[in-house]
């Protein structure tokens, strides 16, 4: 809950930035080779074999604590990897080496790169014997009771593991002006994680037939918020591509505030209070006493310089490239959030969060912006860089801020100009209907005037604008299913051009959205197609890796999953869906 490691299924950690997510990666063999960083805990191979993977993985029980097994000629192995939730300024990597059976030599392979691959730290012996890697600001300390060595610009250990017998490694940050972190306490550290979690998870209020599916999307968006502040990352990686090879890799490890309220949308549904209520204040310090110039993403602190740059010695993932920090995006204009704010905030407030006088005065500022800015072009929810466009995505999320403001002026809790508010309501509704809908077609549009479909349109009824039995949301809902889906039925965000830049002024393509997938279901759901909502949701479901999770795209030619990895923005709507399908009676009693 203030950085991730991401753990291959041979053993190996190959992303990792200490201390926060958002910091240079320590690890980052993910984005490059081994060169960049890795750290590789499994059974000892032979020459320059491959290393094994796994046999089986799996978190233990409700956790984020990860088990992996190798059966090998000689025995049996376990390694357990852990971030124990911490409270101190100290982030840890501990992984415990365990003999299930037999005996089985093993190998700890540890190359520390810092600034994402770029830095070779000075690794050396402290006064106290400790293994120390050292450069500029940032220090990275290895404990552990077997002998280790170096030899290329990589620290080894070579050991062997009988039945019984447990051997922990554990990796802590440290800025580097400071004395040595403590000494770590892996047993004790394991059976509090297992606690933290198996406590958390208890308040779910969420007890629906995808119990499993539901929770482990909750867990990982739990992991995703950044403890100190509340803040959401939308991701833990950097670039990740949405297409194998291409130059569509961005930055998601900010807090988006469209990714972070459907987050807390989430949260409040399956119980979660004390998170949502962690957010709102991060929300009303991010934006502080300046809501006329609202970011769609800060940092996870709130920080609002998010400057974005190419890393031109890192290849990519499978040579995708650039790899890019940071994300240029944060300047644009996107009016839908203003929309998803509101939405957050006035769920809250049903919902029995604590009145907040500020949350209440900072959304009347937001619709007195709306007022005066709602009939603009912008560059919508999937932040084109081409020309701004009248998205009617954000005309809806427009209208859906100053109909929550209404309704929240209605509840006697604040004061405001409610009958102007409610012709502003009508307005926006009459011009979305009016420019925004193809008559001919039966379907609205991706934007004013506009042919292309697009699936942000799906929210259309989810929102409230118009009801899901109204014969134009059927035509999009249909419209959509026909033209923007894969020949396995998932759904593409829009139309993109194999050549040359397209409508959102990029070249190449990309794979299906999995959240536009997930909305698609929602609304089969809500328009009476119940069997084919479940069946589609089941079908997601089974896309998710062996330890249910989920990025934020997937590659129907490659049946792969592709993008930005665990991807918030796909967990959300999976526990959605699976509430909305579980009150419609999908699933029977």
């Amino acid at each position: 809950m203030q950085t991730a490691a991401l753990i291959r299924r041979d053993g190996t950690a190959d992303w990792l930035c200490f201390p926060r997510f958002d910091s240079h990666a320590v690890f980052a063999g993910l984005l490059g080779t081994e060169e960049h960083g890795f750290w590789r805990l499994g059974p000892a191979r032979a020459g320059d074999a491959a290393p094994p993977y796994a046999t089986r993985r799996r978190y233990v029980g409700d956790s984020l604590v990860l088990e992996s097994e190798w059966d090998t000629p000689r025995g049996t192995v376990r390694v357990t990897d852990f971030m124990p939730p911490r409270d101190s300024a100290t982030p840890r990597l501990t992984r415990i080496v365990e003999g299930v059976s037999g005996r089985v030599p093993m190998t700890s392979a540890l190359r520390m790169r810092f600034a994402y691959g770029w830095v070779v730290p000075w690794v050396h012996r402290s006064d106290d014997g400790r293994t120390v890697a050292v450069a500029g600001p940032d220090s990275v300390w290895l404990d552990t009771e077997v002998e280790t060595y170096g030899k290329d610009l990589t620290t080894y250990a070579d050991f062997t593991v009988a039945a019984g017998e447990r051997i922990a490694f554990t990796i802590s940050w440290q800025p580097s002006h400071l004395p040595p972190p403590p000494m770590p306490e892996p047993e004790a550290a394991l059976v509090a994680t297992e606690e933290f979690w198996r406590e958390w998870v208890s308040h779910c209020t969420y007890h629906g037939p995808y119990r499993e599916a539901v929770v482990r999307s909750l867990i990982t968006l739990k992991a995703l918020t950044y403890a100190p502040t509340g803040g959401i990352v939308a991701a833990p990686t950097t670039s990740l591509p949405e297409a194998i090879g291409g130059s569509r890799n961005w930055d998601y490890r900010f807090t988006w505030l469209r990714d972070a309220a459907i987050t807390l949308s989430s949260l409040l549904r399956t119980g979660y209070r004390d998170e949502a209520r962690a957010w709102r204040e991060w929300l009303l310090r991010a934006v502080a006493g300046d809501p006329e110039n609202l970011q769609i993403m800060y940092g996870i602190a709130g920080e609002r310089e998010l400057g974005e740059a190419e890393l031109d010695w890192l290849p990519g993932y499978e040579d995708s490239r650039p790899v890019r920090v940071g994300n240029g995006a944060a300047g644009q204009l996107q009016l839908d959030v203003y929309g998803e704010v509101t939405e957050a905030l006035h769920l809250g407030h049903m919902t029995g969060l604590a009145r907040n006088d500020y949350a209440s005065l900072l959304q009347l500022k937001l619709i007195q912006y709306m007022e005066g800015h709602w009939q603009e072009p912008d560059e919508g929810i999937w932040e084109i860089r081409g020309p701004r466009r009248h998205f009617v995505h954000s005309k809806v999320m427009a209208w859906v801020a100053v109909d929550r403001t209404i309704k929240l002026i209605e509840s006697g809790e604040v004061d405001g100009p409610l009958e102007r508010w409610q012709e502003l309501r009508d307005t926006i509704h009459r011009e979305v209907c009016d420019k925004g809908y193809d008559r001919e077609r039966n379907t609205f549009t991706q934007s004013y005037g506009s042919k292309e479909l697009d699936a942000s349109l799906l929210l259309i009824p989810q929102m409230g604008f118009l009801p899901p039995d109204d014969k134009r949301v059927i035509g999009t809902v249909e419209a959509i299913q026909r033209e923007l889906s894969t020949e396995d039925g998932f759904i593409l965000r829009y139309p993109t051009a194999a050549e040359g830049p397209g409508v959102d002024g990029l070249e190449g393509e990309e794979g299906a959205f999995l959240a536009c997938s997930f909305w698609l279901a929602d609304d089969l759901a809500m328009i009476g197609r119940v069997d084919e909502a479940r069946k589609l949701f089941e079908k997601l479901l089974s896309l998710r890796n062996d330890l249910g999770l989920l990025a934020e795209e997937w590659d129907s030619r490659e049946q792969r999953q592709v993008g930005n990895f665990p991807q918030a923005f796909s967990h959300v709507p999976l526990i959605d869906t699976a509430l909305r399908l579980t009150t419609s009676g999908a699933y029977g009693s």
